[in-house]
């Protein structure tokens, strides 16, 4: 049955999903969010100029569900223009993000926005499975709560459970760079705040693909390097230490 949209309705969270090439896990990560026991939501899909059957999948969705908005874009531009197109959109109290393979549990918009009527940054632990949704890292369990310094040194908010009330905070967006886009954004939010707050039942699930970048260090190195220098404009002692931080935290991360 067809969900269809009441009159004049707002809603209470903006959830922005960025998505390329994606068909293989879209309608996974959707079903998730439509079972959500908070069902007050919009989900902005930014399809980046996909080559495949993505945007079919979605719009296929959408017909039964008006919750579902799908932005195809004619030409990729990146997921920081993805995201940020979302941010400008959402219309809700609230903004989360969700990457096209990723899922959450059915109670993550319900705890995080009791959290949220707390402290208006605050993010959760989550699984971290295979493709196949097989154990593959033990669960990232995330601090009780971080600062600017902090993220610097490892960051410990992952897009898949940030959870944002921009009527409190305002709406930033993500530097257009090409690694490091949603620290860039947290770390604007920090500096605002004192303290992201960290809940530290596991609520969402990681899905580490093969041959993910996220997980090799040697190859993010210079994006992190150029992400203290160039977009935090931290000095050249300031951006070594951090990344002697970031490079031990991350190996302590994904070690097992």
């Amino acid at each position: 049955m067809a969900i269809k949209k009441p009159i004049d309705a707002r809603p209470l969270v903006s959830i922005v999903t960025p998505c390329y090439n994606s068909e293989k896990f879209i309608s996974e990560t959707i079903a998730s969010v439509q079972k959500q026991t908070v069902t007050d939501w919009e989900l902005l899909i930014i399809d980046d100029a996909s080559s495949d059957e993505t945007v079919a999948c979605v719009q296929k969705l959408q017909e039964k569900d008006f919750r579902i908005d799908c932005i195809a874009l004619s030409e990729n531009k990146g997921p920081a223009h993805a995201r940020n197109l979302g941010i400008q959109k959402a219309r809700g109290k609230y903004l989360t993000f969700l990457d096209a393979d990723d899922l959450w549990f059915p109670k993550f918009l319900e705890r995080s926005i009791i959290e949220a009527k707390k402290h208006p940054f605050v993010f959760a632990s989550y699984k971290r499975l295979d493709e196949n949704l097989e154990p593959y890292l033990s669960d990232f369990i995330v601090p009780r709560k971080v600062s600017y310094t902090d993220i610097l040194k490892s960051n410990a908010i992952s897009c898949l459970t940030a959870f944002l009330d921009i009527e409190v905070l305002g709406k930033k967006y993500m530097p257009l760079i090409k690694k490091r886009q949603d620290m860039g954004l947290w770390l604007q939010y920090l500096k605002k705040i004192d303290y992201a707050y960290g809940i530290q039942e596991p609520l969402a699930i990681y899905r580490i693909r093969r041959n993910s970048l996220s997980r090799n260090k040697t190859g993010l190195i210079k994006h992190q390097w150029k992400f203290y220098r160039e977009v935090e404009q931290l000095s050249v002692f300031a951006s070594a230490n951090y990344l002697m931080c970031w490079a031990y935290k991350g190996f302590v991360k994904y070690r097992n």
